[in-house]
């Protein structure tokens, strides 16, 4: 039990590599078998946490894995998807731009013995994110082909079940690129006080 959080985080940050080559493939068994791979990693993304504290098993080693393997997890699945031609790029660039200027920042103060908590913006965009991600790997592996709007055309207006369906998706995606913004000003806001106290810089 101990170690159950630990390999739970290594066991998603492993599954990264099948969960890309999956989508890459773009066949509808490889993006049915994807969404399944992906709904267990981000089933295992809440599991290990709570694990790790309701059994006071946190420590340095499980909150890097922890990070670590949600960020790689999840934009590792966005550049995918990219490549394929399901997402459009500046919804990624938002994404993972908003994961290095929160990581610079908590890593700014963690010098400083400051500690910046997840705020509500973050939590919920992380959930969005999961969902829509989801999605779209289920809703092109049953056939899903609709307009993205803002940025990409993967097909026609939506007529079937499967489109109405990456519609949605589509547009939860949206909202967490929304959502994402505004956790960005949220942890900006928090930790202004970090960035501008005086001290040594580095590059």
């Amino acid at each position: 039990m101990r170690n159950l959080p630990n390999i739970l985080s290594g066991a998603r940050l492993v599954a990264t590599i099948p969960l890309v080559i999956l989508i890459l493939l773009k066949a509808p068994w490889a993006l049915l078998t994807a969404t399944a791979l992906f709904a267990a990693g981000s089933v295992t993304d809440t599991i290990d946490g709570r694990l790790a504290r309701h059994y006071h098993l946190v420590s340095n080693l499980g909150v890097f894995l922890d990070l670590t393997a949600d960020k790689v997890f999840v934009c590792a699945a966005l550049i995918a998807l990219v490549q394929i031609g399901f997402v459009p790029a500046w919804i990624v660039i938002v994404i993972v731009a908003r994961e290095f200027l929160v990581s610079g920042l908590r890593s700014l103060a963690a010098a400083q013995g400051v500690v910046i908590p997840a705020g509500r913006w973050g939590k919920q965009k992380t959930l969005l994110t999961l969902v829509s991600i989801g999605g779209i790997l289920l809703a092109t592996g049953i056939g899903g082909r609709t307009a993205f709007p803002l940025g990409l055309a993967t097909g026609g207006a939506p007529g079937s079940f499967s489109d109405y369906l990456l519609v949605l998706s589509d547009i939860i995606l949206l909202l967490a690129v929304i959502w994402t913004v505004f956790s960005a000003v949220e942890y900006l806001r928090s930790g202004r006080s970090v960035i501008f106290t005086s001290g040594s810089s580095g590059s």
